[in-house]
């Protein structure tokens, strides 16, 4: 990587700016530098030293604005020989590694409940699946009975069963052609995924897989009622289940129910 020179020195201000704490300076200068592309997706930034030298700041004072901007999703920061801050890129996809970071954290602290997250989830996939009945292309409704096929040829114990469902519902989502949306799906999935709460039973596999087959042919005759209430029917239970599930074990460290299964 060439050089790049990042900072003027903290003391370096224009009349009338908005005057600011150091570490808020590098973090807008270097958030400056990705958002114009001076600095590009996947370039690596400079050492912490080499940046508190070009801003005139101490290495701490580096370190807090590299968090922050590694919690904004703007880089991620690789730790080891070789390693160092890397920009990320920054689009839909992002977003959603942000978001799903943030949420995994707050249910994970108690700050939020796994019901907040399920039900947020289902506001945004039931109208994802009525724009993907509007939407859909027939590569996607093949890649959707792919993964139905799939989940017909495999247990409930199977640990590809909670990545099949996951593609279920993200290629659904992507479908929307929304891509915000998409992106908001796939981070609340995970924190809401069934299989991460609970022994799945033959009996729940066999109704889950059902209900994705009803979703599929509703999306396929294009019919967005029809597909809106099935995904709602298919998450309402999930979520009735995983409630049941929760309620019966024990209590975590945190004092929330202990996740159980995959």
């Amino acid at each position: 990587m060439g050089r790049v020179h990042l900072g003027k020195g903290i003391g370096h201000m224009e009349l009338g700016e908005k005057i600011l704490r150091p570490r808020e300076q590098v973090e807008q200068a270097l958030k400056k530098a990705i958002l114009s592309s001076k600095l590009g997706t996947g370039e690596r930034l400079p050492s912490e030293a080499e940046l508190a030298r070009q801003f005139g700041v101490s290495r701490p004072t580096i370190r807090e604005a590299l968090s922050s901007l590694q919690m904004q999703g703007l880089i991620r920061r690789v730790p080891g020989a070789g390693g160092g801050s890397f920009v990320q890129p920054v689009d839909h996809q992002s977003l959603g590694e942000v978001v799903r970071a943030s949420m995994q954290n707050l249910v994970r602290l108690g700050s939020v409940s796994f019901e907040e997250v399920s039900l947020a989830r289902q506001h945004l996939e039931v109208p994802c699946a009525g724009l993907a009945a509007e939407n859909r292309s027939a590569e996607d409704l093949e890649e959707l009975r792919q993964v139905v096929r799939e989940q017909k040829t495999r247990s409930v114990d199977d640990p590809l069963i909670a990545e099949l469902d996951m593609r279920f519902h993200t290629i659904i989502a992507r479908m929307s052609g929304n891509r915000v949306l998409a992106s908001l799906v796939h981070a609340l999935h995970h924190e809401s995924e069934p299989v991460r709460y609970l022994d799945l039973s033959p009996e729940v596999g066999r109704h889950t897989v059902a209900q994705h087959q009803r979703i599929v042919q509703a999306i396929e005759a294009q019919d967005r009622q029809a597909a809106e209430a099935a995904i709602s029917e298919h998450l309402a239970y999930l979520r009735e289940h995983i409630r049941a599930a929760l309620a019966d074990q024990p209590a975590g460290g945190n004092g929330r129910p202990a996740p159980a299964g995959v």
